[in-house]
C-alpha cells in the first residue's frame, strides 16, 4: 500500500484488506450468535455501506434478508449537517429484527435523525453495525452494537468511503495525509 491522490488530497495507508477481513468476520460471528433463529433484516445505508454490507452479509450463516435506504449528510470532507433521504424503505418492518449497517458513525446525526422514523414502523428490535466509528466526533447518543474499527477523528477513504465520489472502490482504508 502506497500513498494515493484523490482530487486535491493525498491519502496514506491506514488499514489493510487482511485486517478488514478479520474484523468483518468477527462482527458477522457476533451477529450470527446474537440473531440465531431470528432472521434479521440487514438494512444498509447507501452509498457508503454497500461494500461493508455485502462483505458482512456474505459472512452471515444465519437466515437474513438485506435491503438498503439512502441517507446522506456529507459534502467534500465534512458533514453538511443536513440529512437527506433519497431512496425510501419499502419493506414492512413491523415485528422484524433490524440491523442497520453503516460505513461510519462520526457525529451520529444521520442515524439520530433516521432512527425515530424507523421506530415508527414498529420493528421488534433495532441494532447498529458499523464499519467505523469516531468516538471523539460523536455529538448524538448513537451506539453501535457491532463495530469493526474505532478510529480517531480523521478523514478516511476506501472500502466504500469516498471523497467527493471517488475512492469507494479501494479495498483498503486510507487516511488523509497531514
Amino acid at each position: 500500500m502506497t500513498e494515493i491522490q484523490i482530487h486535491d488530497k493525498v491519502f496514506v495507508p491506514f488499514i489493510d484488506k487482511a485486517r478488514i477481513d478479520v474484523r468483518i468476520a468477527a462482527v458477522a460471528a457476533a451477529i450470527n450468535t446474537d440473531y440465531a433463529g431470528k432472521r434479521p433484516l440487514i438494512l444498509g445505508i447507501l452509498n457508503g455501506s454497500f461494500v461493508f454490507a455485502a462483505d458482512l452479509f456474505r459472512n452471515l450463516t444465519i437466515e437474513a434478508e438485506i435491503s438498503f435506504v439512502k441517507l446522506a449528510s456529507y459534502k467534500g470532507v465534512s458533514s453538511s449537517g443536513n440529512v437527506i433521504t433519497a431512496i425510501g424503505l419499502e419493506e414492512n418492518l413491523n415485528g422484524r429484527h433490524i440491523i442497520i449497517v453503516e460505513d461510519i458513525i462520526d457525529t451520529g446525526k444521520t442515524l439520530h435523525t433516521f432512527l425515530p422514523d424507523l421506530q415508527l414502523r414498529q420493528p421488534a428490535s433495532v441494532a447498529i453495525a458499523t464499519f467505523l466509528t469516531k468516538p471523539s466526533a460523536l455529538k448524538y447518543d448513537v451506539k453501535a452494537a457491532y463495530c469493526a474499527f474505532e478510529i480517531e477523528n480523521k478523514f478516511v477513504v476506501g472500502y466504500g468511503l469516498d471523497y467527493d465520489g471517488l475512492g469507494r472502490n479501494i479495498p483498503e482504508l486510507y487516511i488523509l495525509k497531514d
